[in-house]
């Protein structure tokens, strides 16, 4: 379908050395878009350049701490000297810190938030810079969680920086609308990745993806629609949403 076709489009993904931001890079690819594949661990991102490459796509790995503006303006400026000029910025990168709200350290705090919510907003700001001094259109895709309008115990900082990326994502959109920049947000729920396989496959974790009105947890595939739609001239009038995509957890009875 020809408004879903990315070809010609230079896509950034964060957190993209695993899990649900590998994921992402490879539908990007095989949609038709060159990709920087951003994150801080170097060997498994050169691992899923090749990988990308050898299915015949552009592709490149570009080392970047998100929480850090140099190390920001150094990521997006390797990813354009790469590939040119990127258009599609999808945030990705996250990590969750689980411990009761009173064990919560002031480092554990500032990790999760300048992970999850701080880099989000630096690398929005340093395209969305280049965007306008260029008059280029562009896409944010703002990886939020079904914690973002939901909560749950023991994750304090993970609930409040997601909830913060939603209304930031609100509060973009509407600064960037007149600029030709999209942002918008996909809310997964309980998708099994690295960060949460454990909990998952307990006894507790099985209770509550029984809890989720569609009865299973997200596999992978499931956020490609809504992937596509928001990176896509189909998505091209969306701005300003968040996209839950958790099997109905969201709205469950309580």
């Amino acid at each position: 379908m020809v408004n879903f076709d990315l070809a010609g489009r230079i896509a950034l993904v964060t957190g993209a050395s695993g899990g649900l931001g590998r994921h992402f890079a490879d539908v990007l690819a095989r949609a038709g878009a060159a990709v920087a594949l951003a994150a801080r661990r170097r060997e498994q991102l050169d691992s899923a350049v090749r990988e990308i490459a050898a299915a015949g796509a552009r592709a490149v790995a570009v080392t970047c701490d998100v929480s850090d503006a140099a190390s920001v303006r150094a990521a997006v400026a390797a990813a354009e000297a790469a590939l040119g000029p990127v258009d599609l910025l999808v945030n990705n990168a996250g990590i969750a810190i689980s411990k009761p709200l009173l064990e919560h350290s002031e480092a554990d705090w500032d990790r999760v938030v300048d992970t999850n919510l701080k880099g989000a907003w630096l690398m929005s700001r340093e395209l969305a810079e280049r965007w306008v001094a260029a008059g280029r259109r562009g896409r944010i895709i703002n990886i939020a969680s079904l914690l973002a309008l939901r909560p749950i115990r023991h994750v304090p900082s993970y609930c409040a920086a997601k909830a913060g990326l939603a209304h930031l994502t609100h509060t973009m959109a509407m600064e960037l609308a007149r600029r030709g920049i999209t942002v918008n947000a996909i809310a997964p729920g309980y998708f099994e990745t690295d960060m949460n396989r454990g909990f998952l496959q307990s006894e507790v974790g099985q209770a509550l993806i029984q809890r989720i009105p569609m009865g299973r947890s997200g596999q992978a595939a499931d956020l490609d629609g809504a992937l596509l739609l928001l990176a896509s001239e189909a998505g091209a009038y969306i701005t300003g949403a968040v996209l839950p995509v958790d099997g109905g957890h969201a709205v469950a009875s309580v």
